[in-house]
């Protein structure tokens, strides 16, 4: 393995950690789960039993060394609310989210490019004006607002698709589109600047000097040099999906981990709390190296360097 991407993948590990670590102390400070797990009028020795049976009856940090041994072993112990493991509970979860992330991203990459590349190419026009009010409204429309605003539209009003749910197409895109809108955005304003800046190289000049049709100076030397802060973006974005779909899953009633998370949180399901950052984490992390590893095949400096 190349040593930028060792050393990346050590700055991962050492940023799950710290992800989970804030999690665990933060999933303390939320009250009492044993108040939450037993029936109203429980007595006082029924909750100190059912705390030692949780181990929350320890020392906070021997309840923090006892939490990162096991979950280095996948094991975040038992879900309150599900009474199985969970990070089953949260794997069982992950295909839903995984199926919209994934939507979401395709979505952005293949309208924000084609939106992005237009904007650069006709730079100065109409078509570059509008791409830009687009892509601003884009990214400024809170996701839970476009959400609420497309179920009104197309599912109460139009009938065209349900309101929310999980199954079929009909039920994924209009939470796939509401979460694609962002993504979008940020893809087409990236390219575009990122094709205007790389148009202004002198290797770009010499192309054209040389004869060159346009459409192969765009696809080899502007397409191409242009991907590598596209690429970032969207190792960043695909990471941001995953983790940041809670809003959107709520809103549509999908069943991700997200919309789980949430619901863990309300209910003070501390394990599967844990459980579901520390799988969102690691995804992160695995999704920013694999763009490390695309950087060597784009930029053949990276795969020199390394």
């Amino acid at each position: 393995m190349p040593r930028h991407l060792t050393a990346r993948l050590g700055e991962g590990l050492i940023a799950i950690w710290g992800v989970v670590t804030v999690v665990f102390v933060v999933s303390r400070l939320l009250g009492d789960p044993a108040v939450l797990l037993l029936p109203i009028g429980a007595t006082e020795e029924q909750m100190r039993e059912l705390r030692t049976q949780l181990g929350l009856d320890l020392p906070l940090l021997q309840q923090y060394l006892s939490f990162l041994l096991n979950a280095a072993k996948g094991d975040f112990g038992q879900s309150f609310q599900f009474g199985r493991p969970a990070l089953t509970v949260v794997l069982e979860r992950l295909p839903a989210t995984a199926l919209l992330a994934g939507s979401a991203l395709a979505i952005g990459i293949l309208i924000g490019g084609m939106a992005g590349a237009l904007a650069a190419i006709y730079r100065g026009s109409v078509i570059e004006a509008l791409v830009l009010l687009v892509a601003l409204l884009g990214q400024a429309t809170p996701s839970f607002w476009l959400g609420i605003i497309l179920i009104l539209l197309f599912a109460v009003q139009l009938g065209w698709l349900p309101t929310g749910g999980y199954g079929s197409w009909q039920n994924l895109v209009l939470p796939a589109v509401t979460l694609a809108c962002f993504t979008t955005a940020s893809i087409a304003r990236l390219l575009r600047s990122s094709m205007l800046d790389v148009m202004r190289d002198d290797y770009v000049r010499t192309a054209y000097a040389k004869g060159l049709p346009p459409r192969r100076v765009f696809t080899w030397h502007v397409g191409r040099n242009s991907l590598i802060p596209v690429v970032t973006m969207t190792g960043i974005l695909a990471g941001e999906l995953l983790g940041g779909a809670a809003v959107t899953e709520t809103v549509f009633s999908w069943p991700g981990v997200g919309r789980l998370i949430v619901q863990a949180i309300e209910t003070k399901d501390f394990p599967v709390v844990q459980a579901g950052v520390a799988v969102v984490a690691t995804i992160f992390v695995g999704v920013n190296l694999l763009v490390d590893l695309l950087y060597t095949l784009i930029d053949p400096r990276i795969r020199q360097a390394s």
